[in-house]
């Protein structure tokens, strides 16, 4: 009886065994996504876009949102890392902030994927996936070129320059991209920036936060426009934008004796999509976080499986201990002319969401 027991137990060891080696070989592993706020639309399609392309490959994801909170989303990815994800994929709130708890990552042999904002000062950033965050700025700043025909007009146009949060690497990158285009112009007096603010501090914006810009607008027009009028504002953002535009309007902007200024954006969010359509907001850059959402679970799920994901850069993306392998997407420049052919053709929106 004694000898049947202890081969019942055997049996039972082997089963167990051979089960956890099945669930092993089915691939049934955890993604932790960590996503900076829900505040912002973008964010949330790019979460709930990974999160139906890492589970309809059979992954599990804890994603977690910290509202932009930098101490949030560090005690929820110590979370991540305690509970024994397997990979880590991170848009952070500041770049700078993650240092500490991704050492932990690397102890515990957790990869780690950049998602559209590269993680500075830290060697465990396996890879970044992105858009072409110059060539936004570019993009930007050849709209103002090409819409008050720079090259042919002799001016001068009145600018004033915004920029993102100084905490975002990217936002370096859509300024420098911008002003490559637009310094030339600046340095000949086509345009003129009346504030004087032409640097990038100048110009950031804690958070990309609308309400600040809009406050800094306010700021802007009495001191600098209470005689003149503003023809351009560079606006890196879609939510920065709305917030510029609250600022014109309330000073009589947007009139048939007082024409809207010229004023970019970029995220292509529904709201600022609307207001392009009204003829508010002048342009914004479309990045399609679908798309964006697909490559980072192809990098993670090769990183997964041990494999070599796909990279289209291994230059641009210095973090500060060294270049991250990135795959960077194309950025597309919408208007009131095309954003039927690049947003709504393409499903991103429906016709009846902009109404």
């Amino acid at each position: 009886m004694k000898k049947f027991s202890w081969m019942l137990l055997l049996l039972i060891f082997v089963i167990t065994l051979v089960g956890c080696n099945a669930d092993a070989d089915d691939g049934n592993k955890t993604v932790g996504l960590a996503m900076p706020t829900k505040s912002s639309e973008r964010w949330v399609k790019d979460g709930e876009n990974m999160k139906k392309e890492f589970e309809a490959l059979g992954y599990s994801v804890d994603m977690q949102y910290a509202e932009d909170v930098v101490e949030n989303q560090v005690s929820q990815i110590e979370n991540m890392i305690t509970k024994g994800v397997d990979i880590l994929v991170i848009a952070s709130i500041d770049g700078e902030a993650l240092s500490e708890v991704l050492g932990k990552a690397q102890k515990q042999e957790i990869p780690v994927i950049a998602y559209d904002r590269l993680i500075m000062n830290s060697d465990h950033v396996s890879y970044y996936a992105t858009f072409d965050n110059f060539e936004v700025g570019v993009l930007q700043a050849k709209y103002i070129e090409e819409k008050l025909s720079l090259e042919t007009e002799e001016g001068p146009f009145n600018i004033e320059l915004f920029a993102g949060s100084p905490d975002d690497n990217n936002a370096y990158f859509f300024w420098d991209g911008a002003m490559s285009i637009l310094q030339p112009y600046i340095d000949e007096g086509k345009l003129i920036v009346k504030s004087d603010q032409t640097d990038f501090k100048q110009g950031a914006t804690l958070r990309w936060d609308g309400s600040v810009a809009q406050g800094r607008m306010d700021n802007l027009l009495s001191a600098h426009y209470s005689s003149e009028d503003i023809d351009v504002i560079l606006s890196p953002f879609d939510g920065i934008s709305r917030g510029v535009i609250s600022s014109l309007k309330a000073v009589g902007y947007g009139s048939a004796s007082k024409p809207m200024p010229l004023v970019t954006g970029q995220d292509a969010e529904l709201a600022s999509v609307k207001s392009i359509v009204a003829g508010e907001q002048t342009q914004t850059i479309f990045k399609d976080t679908r798309e964006l959402a697909k490559k980072a679970v192809d990098m993670a799920d090769s990183v997964l499986k041990g494999e070599e994901p796909e990279v289209n850069d291994k230059e641009t993306y210095d973090n500060g201990k060294g270049i991250v392998p990135s795959y960077l997407l194309a950025p597309v420049s919408v208007d009131s002319t095309n954003y039927k052919e690049v947003l709504v053709d393409s499903e991103y929106f429906t016709e009846e969401e902009l109404k």
